[in-house]
């Protein structure tokens, strides 16, 4: 292999994980925190991707302006969603175990509902619109300027988020929460108001990763759940409950995608990705980053 295919192949992997990255940290934090695996999350990728795409083709709206919007939607969503299901469900059930049960249960509910929901309003069929389709020159090899910019600002805002949850005060509380519940409660974190904030924000981050992705794929209905098993696997590699972990193991299963695909074939990705979770799984169960 030459050092340009090399370069490509490398810059190929790294632009897919950092799309893995922003819709992990999501999952991660909601997880991590609340302890809710929201199987629904990648569905909510999707309501950002079609937003994103009706704001284009029937207003003319740039999508870089329907990033925050998608964030506000879905963080708005994720706020409502957590007053009406979760919040119940942590007062009626008896314990941690019967709350995960539960709550895995809804999520399934809101994948399915939400899904449909998307079908009926925008139609099954596959979306896209030209976005910087131009190809860009990058160290001897060319790139569409789309994929490039959708590769820098995940990177740049799982970053931010990370440096938020590590240096602010607000993050001090919330990795505080995910250390120890109780804890946290007995210093006097309000988790009242922390737990549906947080909630939102991962939908917010959902959101703003199916805005990304719409610019420079195609988009549709059902492309939601293979991103939430991706998240899972991501978060399995890093840590659950890891925000640096995450980001890391996001580039290191889009390294693993392309190169795998490249020298096996590119129908085995999913073998591929269920082959690192399982061995993860098997032989560092705490995540790759662990102690």
């Amino acid at each position: 292999m030459s050092a340009l295919a090399l370069f490509e192949l490398v810059a190929s992997g790294l632009i897919t994980g950092g799309v893995y990255a922003l819709v992990a940290l999501g999952l991660n934090l909601q997880y991590g925190l609340m302890r809710i695996l929201n199987i629904a999350h990648g569905e909510f990728l999707v309501v950002g991707a079609y937003l994103t795409w009706a704001a284009q083709t029937m207003l003319g709206v740039h999508p870089l302006l329907m990033m925050p919007v998608c964030f506000v939607v879905l963080m708005a969503i994720g706020l409502a969603l957590h007053f009406l299901t979760f919040r119940r469900l942590a007062a009626t059930s008896p314990d941690l175990d019967v709350f995960e049960a539960r709550g895995l249960m809804v999520s399934f509910g809101l994948m399915f509902l939400t899904q449909n929901l998307v079908t009926w309003v925008w139609g099954g069929e596959l979306r896209g619109y030209d976005f910087m389709t131009q190809p860009v020159p990058v160290g001897g090899a060319q790139f569409a300027a789309n994929k490039l910019l959708v590769f820098g600002l995940a990177l740049l805002l799982s970053a931010a988020m990370i440096v938020l949850l590590r240096l602010t005060l607000l993050g001090k509380g919330v990795r505080a929460l995910m250390q120890s519940p109780t804890g946290a409660r007995l210093v006097g974190i309000d988790t009242k108001w922390l737990h549906p904030t947080m909630f939102g924000v991962g939908m917010g981050l959902s959101g703003v990763a199916g805005c990304l992705l719409s610019m420079a794929y195609t988009i549709s209905p059902s492309m939601g759940e293979p991103y939430t098993v991706t998240a899972l696997i991501v978060i399995t590699l890093g840590g659950f409950g890891n925000m640096g972990g995450a980001l890391v193991g996001a580039l290191l299963l889009g390294l693993i995608e392309a190169f795998g695909m490249h020298f096996t074939s590119p129908s085995l990705k999913s073998l591929l990705s269920y082959s690192v979770f399982i061995a993860v799984l098997l032989l560092r169960p705490r995540g790759l980053f662990s102690r």
